[in-house]
């Protein structure tokens, strides 16, 4: 049992030996020369025009959000319907099936609400203008 364990050490020594061998003979053969055109900041070969910061909208986060709200939704049903026939046929087909409607509705609820307040609208309407301003 403990020579297991042994044999997991070893591995993750030469592992290790590996990764560290491998990053210093990067250091030693790679040609370090830096130069004023190497320093700028580039994306895709395209030159850097303005700064980085970029202010998104808020409604991008509230849709990425519910997209991340349904794709966790996917990630929690699946263990229950990887097992849902051996759970029909043992008796407990009717718990999975109602476990998983609730979980959905709740959803569904939380969805319909974003939506119907308007939440997920891409361009909203002026609710008021100021006057006097």
């Amino acid at each position: 049992m403990l020579a297991n364990f042994g044999y997991i050490l070893i591995f993750l020594l030469v592992g290790a030996a590996f990764v560290g061998l491998n990053v210093v003979i990067a250091i030693l053969l790679s040609p370090y020369a830096p130069s004023e055109e190497k320093s700028k900041i580039y994306d895709c070969g395209e030159r850097a025009i303005g700064t980085g910061f970029v202010q998104f909208n808020m409604r991008f986060y509230l849709v990425a959000l519910v997209f991340v709200i349904f794709d966790v939704e996917i990630a929690f049903m699946y263990p229950i319907t990887a097992v849902f026939k051996e759970m029909l046929f043992s008796g407990w087909g009717w718990l999975a099936f109602v476990e998983i409607s609730l979980f959905v509705i709740i959803l569904l609820v939380g969805f319909v609400y974003a939506w119907s307040v308007g939440g997920l609208d891409w361009v909203r309407k002026e609710t008021g203008t100021k006057e006097g301003s």
